[in-house]
């Protein structure tokens, strides 16, 4: 999900054509700014590259006339929207529905252009006068001609039948099996897997950032270098691990939706790809510690068990229970001397 950064711009992973009409989707991380007034894109979140890294593309917020949603235009490509940039159409692919509906609106809501009301039409005829004269060809194709931010942009809209052909055959070309965004890229879990996806991890001795393949299963939170792997790099047993919360520290580390993993060797630092995602993948992990130690069963409750179940703890609180009833047998038989020989001396006069 699309979400707002530190400094209130809009953010987010998308899948993007970059060669228009290959049918190759590229994962990108895209940021939306208003001040700049441009929308450019990264091989991954720029806190994570080094610093100076050249975005990928961008794209001028003054040329894109229209963002829509792209489902019928390409209907093998799932939860698709198209931005209108000039003779350019940009395809892009969202995570999910929700997603696709919040990154229309947010980039239509971004490119809107408030244009003065004209006391006459004096004004448009002399915008016209600049247009060129658009050379009619030989099949019959119509054009429309819109002004975005003061630049005539002619625009067509109606295509012949040989490029309706040719974008079919496009369309029908499958993504190859690494091109798959993350979610569809793994192969299907296993059911005792709760959740799974791309995180971003500092590591332990050079406290440097890495993307990683996050699992979490029943009983642990793996981690692995990419989700072709089948080794992990690390297993968290979740029987170790005392709290997963919203890091205190995100302002002074500079990170935006980072959450911590505090275990009894090491705190794990770990950011998730968007607000939604973090708070999801704490949930998760909260509910998978409770299901595992019981219901009403806390940490502290379950070390207190665990100490509790120590042998030596056993033999020394039952020899504190032998010396207890040690002591009140001894008591007991105090009192009975003490009432036997108030009843065999008389009484003890006091004499004036």
């Amino acid at each position: 999900m699309p979400y707002v950064d530190r400094q209130n711009r809009i953010c987010g992973f998308l899948d993007i054509e970059e060669n228009e009409g290959s049918g190759k989707f590229l994962r990108r991380y895209f940021i939306l700014d208003t001040q700049q007034g441009s929308l450019v894109w990264f091989m991954d979140n720029p806190q994570n590259l080094p610093v100076g890294t050249d975005c990928v593309g961008s794209l001028k917020l003054t040329y894109i006339s229209k963002v829509s949603d792209a489902t019928k235009l390409r209907p093998k490509a799932e939860f698709c929207f198209v931005i209108n940039a000039g003779m350019r159409k940009f395809f892009l692919q969202a995570n999910d529905q929700q997603d696709l509906v919040e990154w229309v609106n947010a980039l239509n809501k971004a490119t809107k252009i408030t244009v003065p009301k004209l006391i006459d039409g004096q004004q448009n005829s002399e915008n016209l006068k600049g247009l060129p004269d658009v050379a009619v060809p030989k099949k019959q194709v119509s054009y429309k001609t819109e002004i975005i931010g003061g630049v005539p942009i002619v625009t067509q809209t109606q295509h012949d039948s040989g490029d309706c052909a040719d974008r079919a055959e496009r369309e029908a070309i499958h993504r190859s099996h690494s091109q798959l965004p993350y979610f569809l890229s793994k192969p299907a879990q296993d059911h005792s897997v709760i959740k799974a996806g791309y995180c971003v991890k500092q590591g332990a001795v050079m406290r440097n950032w890495k993307r990683r393949y996050f699992l979490l299963e029943e009983n642990s939170m793996s981690y692995f270098k990419s989700d072709s792997e089948k080794e992990p790099l690390r297993i968290i047993p979740l029987k170790e691990v005392h709290k997963v919360q919203e890091c205190k520290q995100s302002d002074i580390m500079m990170r935006d939706n980072l959450f911590e993993v505090v275990t009894t060797s090491r705190t794990f630092y770990i950011q998730a790809d968007s607000p939604e995602d973090m708070h999801s993948w704490i949930k998760a992990v909260s509910a998978a510690i409770v299901a595992q130690r019981g219901p009403g069963r806390s940490a502290a409750t379950m070390r207190q068990a665990r100490r509790l179940s120590n042998p030596c703890i056993q033999r020394y609180t039952s020899r504190i229970g032998e010396c207890s009833s040690t002591l009140l047998q001894l008591c007991t038989c105090l009192r009975c001397v003490t009432s036997c020989l108030s009843l065999l001396l008389p009484p003890v006069r006091c004499l004036d």
